[in-house]
């Protein structure tokens, strides 16, 4: 209990400002400064659900926006932000009962895409060499915002019969992790960001405490746009 509130009130912190930093989206040339990038990121994120004997990995989109907090040694930062569309989850998960006779029939041997949506806001330490490589870690909160499970079942074509399931109500609202990257800087340390991130999640996501533990794995391969961001012309 003491640890949701923990989660809840970090989670409030982050979000207060939501409003007003989806209007900086459009004055990003504003927000960049000596001390402070802005800019937008997203990828491919490779995610699957620890406890789950069955599933496998599945590879889904997503997008956010970034802040890096450049500290008094400019090496050093503390990057943040919001993955605003960020769905982790698993695939060919076991189709179990759906107490409905008919479903059950028509689903019978079929697979599960669990697809678990989340407001998702990392906040790593992050540290540049003069190379241009950056390595970073720290924790990340989850806001889930959407969960469904996806019934799937070949009847001529594969996966042509499909049923939605809505299982927020199954679900923690909150998730928390751990999560470690590394990258290049491109142009110098001007340009964009590429990278790759693994989170760890450490909070069982499932309500129900009769189910073995289940938690959030994902390897995020990104790319961060700084906005409004001039590179630097060497003279």
């Amino acid at each position: 209990m003491k640890k949701a509130i923990v989660v809840t009130g970090l989670l409030f912190l982050c979000f207060s400002g939501y409003s007003q930093i989806l209007i900086s989206l459009l004055l990003g040339d504003k927000l960049n400064s000596d001390k402070l990038e802005f800019g937008l990121d997203g990828g491919l994120n490779m995610t699957n659900i620890g406890g789950i004997d069955q599933a496998n990995a599945v590879g889904r989109f997503n997008v956010g926006f970034y802040f890096d907090f450049k500290l008094k040694n400019p090496a050093w930062m503390v990057h943040t932000g919001v993955i605003v569309k960020s769905t982790l989850g698993a695939q060919d998960i076991p189709v179990y009962d759906l107490n409905d006779a008919n479903l059950n029939t028509a689903f019978a041997g079929g697979s599960v895409d669990r697809r678990l949506s989340y407001f998702n806001v990392p906040i790593l330490i992050k540290y540049q060499t003069k190379n241009h490589f950056f390595v970073e870690a720290g924790p990340m909160l989850g806001l889930m915002n959407k969960s469904v499970d996806v019934f799937t079942q070949k009847v001529k074509d594969a996966d042509d019969l499909s049923y939605t399931l809505k299982i927020r109500d199954n679900y923690h609202p909150l998730d928390a992790g751990l999560m470690l990257g590394l990258g290049y800087r491109l142009l110098g340390g001007n340009g964009m960001n590429l990278g790759v991130r693994y989170y760890y999640g450490l909070v069982d996501v499932t309500l129900d405490d009769t189910t073995p533990d289940q938690y959030n794995r994902s390897l995020y391969f990104s790319v961060g746009i700084p906005i409004g961001k001039t590179p630097k012309v060497k003279e």
